[in-house]
C-alpha cells in the first residue's frame, strides 16, 4: 500500500513535494493527500497520515505517535502576521480570526498576547476578506496573505516575525514541519533523502514546478508567490540542524 503523504496548498508546500507527489523520487507513487494545513494537523492528530506537513504548534500533540523530520520544514524570519481594517492596538482586540486552533500562527498569538475574548476559525483563504468586510475586528494571516494585505485595505496589527527576533535573537519562526509515523522509523532517512531529491528537482526544473504552485496559490501575482517560497524554502528546508531544533524549543516552551 502506497504510503499517505500529506502536504498544504501554499506555495512552498507545492513547490518542495512537487516531485513527491508525481513518483519522481526514490520513494515511487505516494498517496498524496492535498489539504489546508489545519486540516493536515486534524488527520495527523488522528493518525491518518503516515507522513505530513504540519504546524509545529500542533507537535506535543503527536508526539507521542510521530517524528519531526530534519527536512521539508518552514522556518523563516518571516512570519504570520495581525490585520484589522480599522487601527487598534494588540491588546484591545476582542475577536480575533484565526486559521485554526492547532496552527503555530494562532499558538505565536497566544505566546505574544495571550488569548483573545472571542476567537473564529476560518479557512486561511477567507480571513482576508472576513476582515476587510468587516466580519471580524482582526485577524491571523498566514501563506500569501502575510504579503499582500495591503492590497485589501487592511492594516498592520502586528508581525510576529518582527516580535520574535525581539525575544529570540537570529533564531528563524518554526512555522510548519514535517512528521513521520515512529512505526514507519526504519525508513525515516529514505524519505528525507527523497525531499531532498524533490527540493532539487524544484529548482532545477523551476517552470514545470512553479506550473503546479499557481495551481493552488491564493495569489497568482508570480512576485507574490516567489517571494512565498524565497521566504520559506531554504537551508532550514534542507536540513534543521540544531538552530531549527532550539528554534522549536523556544517555540514550544514556556518563555
Amino acid at each position: 500500500m502506497p504510503l499517505r503523504f500529506g502536504f498544504s496548498f501554499c506555495p512552498n508546500d507545492t513547490f518542495i513535494f512537487y516531485a513527491i507527489s508525481k513518483g519522481l523520487t526514490r520513494l515511487g507513487l505516494v498517496d498524496v493527500v492535498m489539504a489546508d494545513v489545519e486540516e493536515l494537523n486534524k488527520r495527523v492528530i488522528a493518525g491518518e497520515l503516515d507522513i505530513s506537513k504540519i504546524s509545529i504548534g500542533v507537535l506535543p500533540e503527536v508526539g507521542d505517535s510521530y517524528l519531526l523530520l530534519n527536512c521539508g520544514g518552514a522556518f523563516s524570519s518571516e512570519a504570520p502576521v495581525v490585520v484589522s481594517k480599522e487601527s487598534v492596538l494588540s491588546g484591545n482586540i476582542k475577536q480575533l480570526a484565526i486559521p485554526g486552533k492547532h496552527t503555530t500562527a494562532f499558538l505565536l498569538y497566544r505566546k505574544f498576547f495571550g488569548c483573545p475574548e472571542e476567537i473564529v476559525e476560518m479557512r486561511y483563504d477567507e480571513i482576508i476578506p472576513a476582515v476587510s468586510q468587516g466580519k471580524v475586528q482582526a485577524g491571523i494571516l498566514i501563506h500569501e496573505g502575510r504579503f499582500t494585505y495591503k492590497n485589501y485595505g487592511l492594516k498592520l496589527v502586528a508581525d510576529f516575525g518582527r516580535l520574535w527576533k525581539e525575544r529570540f535573537g537570529d533564531f528563524p519562526v518554526p512555522l510548519g514541519g514535517v512528521v513521520i509515523k515512529k512505526s514507519l522509523t526504519s525508513i525515516k532517512e529514505d524519505i528525507e533523502h527523497a525531499i531532498r531529491e524533490s527540493i532539487s528537482y524544484a529548482f532545477e526544473h523551476n517552470d514545470e514546478v512553479l506550473s503546479f504552485v499557481r495551481r493552488y496559490a491564493q495569489e497568482l501575482d508570480e512576485e507574490v508567490i516567489q517571494a512565498h517560497i524565497d521566504a520559506f524554502v531554504n537551508e532550514y528546508t534542507y536540513n534543521l540542524g540544531e538552530t531549527g531544533r532550539k528554534a522549536v524549543e523556544f517555540l514550544l516552551g514556556s518563555d
